[in-house]
């Protein structure tokens, strides 16, 4: 029998492969990283288990790599944040770069009886 928040961290991991696997490769520049920003967490948002998703992508490392004023989008330039939920279980998660490879994890796990 899998526990609540089990299936929570599992929802929270599914949604991390889902953004970085469907958004990975995307054309982005400093002009549209704001509106990729909320594209990428409105798209994650839509999915069920969902509390929340911040996406922040970074200006400095998007112009340091750009070519002809765009470049790809890559784990190494956004950091995201989500909050999922399963019965009483909240979960946040983290992606952030460490050691120049996009790790996601788990910050917290609360439960109703926290």
């Amino acid at each position: 029998m899998v526990t609540d928040p089990q299936q929570a961290c599992f929802e929270a991991g599914i949604k991390f492969g889902s953004l970085y696997h469907q958004f990975a490769g995307t054309p982005v520049s400093v002009d549209s990283a704001r509106s990729l920003e909320t594209a990428m967490a409105a798209a994650i948002e839509n999915q069920p288990a969902v509390g929340a998703v911040t996406v922040g992508i970074d200006d400095e490392a998007v112009a340091a790599a750009a070519d002809h004023g765009y470049t790809e989008l890559t784990g190494q330039l956004m950091e995201v944040r989500m909050r999922i939920g399963h019965e009483d279980v909240t979960v946040h998660t983290r992606m952030e770069t460490v050691d120049g490879y996009p790790l996601m994890g788990i910050e917290s796990i609360e439960t109703g009886g926290d």
